[in-house]
């Protein structure tokens, strides 16, 4: 009788597919934002303007140091995909928001990226609902 049971991955094997997962949707969004004349890092501020931000959490969120998120903003506002405001709480910290024109860019980004839906479209409904799960419980431990 053979073993048709399938072998629980280690945290290795998770890992590894986690990044290869993540190495490819990253490729196909820096390749939809260069389309837009974007870099992929602009691309990501962007998508991390859900609602004001300061540029001390840009900052945090990209991993850098805030020197490099005013050169990002700067071209951003060049380009009026995202604008400063100050603080209503403290007028010293600036905010980036993101302009109508920004958010619709991103959204054409996110649109565009076919590899990825096409990766996703390989999930039936019942699939897609158990990743959106599954990655949904991952997500505030790996966000914290």
């Amino acid at each position: 009788m053979s073993d048709t049971a399938p072998h629980t991955p280690t945290k290795l094997q998770l890992l590894e597919l986690l990044a290869a997962i993540g190495t490819a949707q990253w490729r196909d969004f820096a390749a939809a934002a260069a389309h837009h004349g974007l870099t992929s890092t602009q691309a990501k501020v962007l998508a991390q303007l859900d609602g004001p931000l300061p540029m001390r959490g840009l900052a945090a969120l990209l991993v850098c140091d805030a020197s490099n998120v005013t050169g990002i903003v700067d071209r951003l506002e060049a380009r009026e995909l995202v604008r400063r405001e100050a603080d209503p709480a403290d007028r010293r910290v600036k905010n980036v928001v993101a302009t109508d024109a920004g958010r619709e860019v991103i959204r054409r980004v996110r649109e565009e990226m076919q590899a990825t839906h096409g990766a996703l479209d390989a999930l039936d409904e019942a699939e897609s609902a158990t990743l959106y799960a599954l990655l949904g419980r991952l997500r505030p431990t790996m966000e914290a």
